[in-house]
């Protein structure tokens, strides 16, 4: 979802510690509700039958829903408590990790978060003419060249938009939101009708076919998809600033979850009861449409497909503007460089929607000579997001273990429960991704630290405290270790 326009604010230089000024809110609860679902429903929905069936039978995609439902509740809980108790923290998950764990951590969850919102846009433009190819083959999986030259045609007149003022943007995302959601609740109904228990029982712990692997292994396998679809739960949050109400923050995230997971779980469970799973499992994404037209015939296909070319549009749009978001705020607040902060007259971050979509346009040339895919976008986006979530939980546990901003005798053991599952949620995600996408994305993490020692010269305060520097040694020699492996060809980039 895309924030409306604000008053130009000068940038000034400001005194460390200082929090940034904030314009007075001018989102409610509804459009607040909208930025979450808007940010979270996007792409992945329609790709989710065939995503999870590849590496997962029936009962690990029920017991991966469980966790991730469990652990993305947590993170609700985690974002609507904070909200309340730190309404100076506007930004999100970066704004928690730097108050609770110093300023280094702060900037690697900003750096992280604004990674894979921008990663996840090269996704997006992916899977939207993988999409559209269905129209036009030429397109292929989304990654040829007539289709890398279309996404960057999109991109630009996306950038245009907001260039011209978010207000306009924010408007044209509340149609698409509405747009994409009426054709999943068509899907849903139908599939209900169509359901059939044999199907969905015929391999129901998946290890009766080859390919998913033990129960644990299938578990695995669906982490980094289901957390794919359910980042932007904190959209609300990162947007806390132009809030008009603090506490519809955390009403609207919660409703937000609620709404998506119901939706998530429908789909991807009930289209294992219309198609067995290994056919499921190499259907072409997006793989909704391929569901759908099995049970009412080719024009369930075209509905999905434009439906999902709608939706990615929209949540392109959304997460353009998020992606811009992140590095604006952060250098507001001496964690970023300055100049991230500039803003054009409309009142938008421009300079920091330059760089953000000079980097997608970079990646989608790369795409092309990679012939890289959705879903390796898609796990590298979900990983590199893993340590803001992470900190957010651990902060809010922090915070109730303490006392700290709650009123003496006040209750803190829900809070104490929601922070420490987020966080045990984030350090299972980390295992799940495992070491291959972990490295490749501290490949993506190491020019951070000198973006890093910029800002802090910037704000003339120490750069490093000998905790910072082991974990900057860390996350470089990480990096070089990724370097090497795809040197050799033991690993790929994308």
């Amino acid at each position: 979802m895309t924030l409306p326009s604000l008053e130009r604010v000068e940038i000034r230089p400001k005194a460390a510690g200082t929090p940034a000024s904030v314009p007075p809110g001018v989102l409610g609860l509804g459009a607040l509700t909208a930025v979450v679902i808007g940010s979270m429903i996007g792409s992945g929905v329609f790709n989710l039958p065939q995503n999870l069936a590849a590496g997962a039978g029936p009962l690990a995609i029920i017991i991966g829903w469980t966790i991730s439902g469990i652990g993305i509740l947590a993170l609700a809980f985690v974002y609507q408590g904070l909200s309340i108790r730190k309404p100076e923290l506007n930004s999100g998950p970066y704004a928690y990790a730097k108050a609770g764990f110093g300023p280094f951590v702060g900037f690697n969850s900003a750096w992280g978060y604004w990674l894979s919102a921008w990663i996840g846009n090269v996704s997006y433009a992916v899977v939207l003419f993988s999409a559209l190819s269905y129209f036009f083959p030429p397109f292929g999986n989304g990654n040829t060249w007539q289709a890398v030259i279309g996404a960057s045609a999109v991109l630009w007149l996306i950038h245009s938009l907001i260039l011209s003022g978010v207000k306009q943007a924010a408007f044209a995302n509340v149609i698409t939101t509405v747009a994409k959601i009426a054709p999943i609740v068509v899907f849903i109904a139908l599939a209900i009708v169509a359901f059939r228990l044999d199907v969905f029982t015929l391999d129901f712990n998946g290890l009766a076919t080859p390919g998913p692997g033990t129960i644990l292994d299938q578990v695995k396998s669906t982490m980094l998809i289901t957390l794919w679809v359910f980042i932007g739960i904190e959209g609300a949050s990162v947007v806390s600033g132009r809030a008009r109400r603090r506490k519809d923050i955390g009403v609207a995230t919660f409703a937000g979850f609620v709404t998506t997971l119901l939706i998530y779980a429908l789909v991807s469970l009930l289209s294992l009861g219309i198609i067995s799973r290994p056919e499921l499992a190499v259907l072409k994404n997006p793989s909704m449409a391929g569901v759908l037209e099995h049970v009412v015939g080719p024009w369930g296909a075209v509905l999905i497909n434009v439906a999902l070319v709608v939706s990615v549009l929209g949540a392109f749009l959304a997460w353009t503007l998020l992606a811009a978001e992140v590095p604006y705020a952060a250098s507001r607040d001496g964690t970023m460089p300055r100049f991230f902060g500039w803003e054009n007259k409309a009142g938008t971050p421009a300079t920091s929607l330059w760089i953000t979509n000079g980097l997608v346009q970079l990646f989608l040339i790369l795409t092309l000579i990679a012939n890289s895919t959705y879903l390796s976008l898609l796990n590298i986006a979900s990983t590199a997001i893993l340590i803001p979530y992470t900190f957010s939980g651990a902060y809010a546990l922090k915070l109730a273990i303490s006392g700290e901003a709650y009123k003496p005798g006040e209750r803190r053991v829900r809070d104490m429960i929601a922070g420490a599952v987020a966080t045990v949620y984030g350090i299972w995600l980390v295992y799940a991704a495992g070491p291959t996408y972990l490295l490749m994305v501290a490949m993506l993490y190491a020019p951070g630290i000198g973006i890093y020692v910029w800002a802090r010269r910037e704000s003339a305060e120490k750069i490093f405290t000998p905790i910072e520097i082991a974990i900057a040694v860390g996350i470089a020699i990480a990096a070089i270790t990724a370097a090497c492996l795809i040197w050799n060809g033991s690993i790929s980039p994308l």
